[in-house]
């Protein structure tokens, strides 16, 4: 099935899918030739997020940037008591198989926030399909949430309110959602004017439908809960995959944690950087993005 982009000049020379991942459509933009790329957006993202940035990697690479389960054009199945169906576990499953559907066993991955999270997991479940890992402006899930301040508290506050049980945080943001959505990035961003409107339309777009903030606060539920014992069970295993931290210098997760030392417990071959920008160095830096996947795919 192919789907219908608002704005595919923003990506152009892609083509966009709905692919069956085992049971869950997952919307994905594909564009270019070469070596297989997986691109994954964060919270509030979609797609989109990458459009910077894929046009250029497509001319190494077939780009494929994805909707996490949950978010923009993808599906939204309803969370369930324990948070297994937003787990970062099932949502790498439905990536995998995106990308074996498209013909790729084996792939590199660049991801962003949540989607960082995804393939983090992703890289420990599925370690002979990930070839090369670079990761957007976070640290692991279990170190910031065990080293947390009243300081990042405060700057990541939905980190503790999006957890609240159903249906609290939804019913709260529906009120209006757009003001949510605006005040989050305005919040992280550190670089003004870095994005397009009509990409701030497709969020806001998204973020209008009830199943998707649904969707995020059980995505945020499952980081609190059964993904933290997902990674408690693989506290003695380390990322095999060559790992690239990259994270704003402006931003929070640099200015509170040691980014690289965070994942050096977590990996086993780790380099990387700051970037001079806020939480997105895909929309607020991407020339210096580009460089530096340039150098490490």
């Amino acid at each position: 099935m192919t789907g219908r982009p608002r704005y595919p000049d923003l990506m152009p020379g892609f083509r966009w899918q709905d692919i069956d991942a085992d049971g869950i459509r997952i919307r994905a933009a594909v564009g270019g030739s070469g070596p297989p790329l997986l691109l994954l957006h964060g919270h509030p993202q979609t797609h989109l997020t990458w459009y910077k940035v894929a046009p250029e990697l497509a001319k190494r690479f077939t780009v494929v940037a994805t909707d996490l389960r949950g978010y923009g054009d993808s599906d939204k199945p309803a969370g369930d008591a324990e948070h297994r169906t937003y787990s970062k576990r099932a949502m790498a499953a439905d990536q995998v198989a995106v990308m074996a559907a498209l013909g790729f066993d084996r792939f590199a991955v660049v991801a962003h926030d949540r989607g960082a999270r995804v393939a983090h997991r992703m890289a420990l479940d599925h370690p002979d399909r990930v070839t090369r890992l670079a990761l957007l402006d976070i640290a692991p899930t279990a170190t910031m949430y065990a080293q947390t301040s009243r300081e990042f508290a405060t700057r990541y506050f939905w980190w503790f309110f999006l957890i609240q049980p159903f249906d609290l945080p939804e019913r709260l943001i529906s009120a209006d959602p757009d003001y949510f959505l605006d005040r989050h990035l305005a919040s992280q961003t550190k670089i003004a004017g870095s994005l397009d409107p009509r990409v701030l339309a497709e969020y806001r777009r998204c973020y209008r439908d009830p199943a998707t903030r649904h969707a995020i606060c059980e995505d945020y539920r499952a980081a609190a809960g059964i993904d933290l014992e997902h990674d408690a069970a693989d506290d003695d295993r380390r990322i095999e995959a060559p790992l690239l931290v990259l994270w704003g210098g402006l931003g929070t997760v640099g200015t509170l944690f040691d980014v690289l030392e965070t994942w050096r417990a977590k990996a086993r071959d780790v380099d990387g950087h700051a970037i001079a920008c806020g939480h997105s160095p895909q929309e607020e830096a991407p020339d210096a993005l580009l460089l530096a996947l340039d150098d490490f795919l």
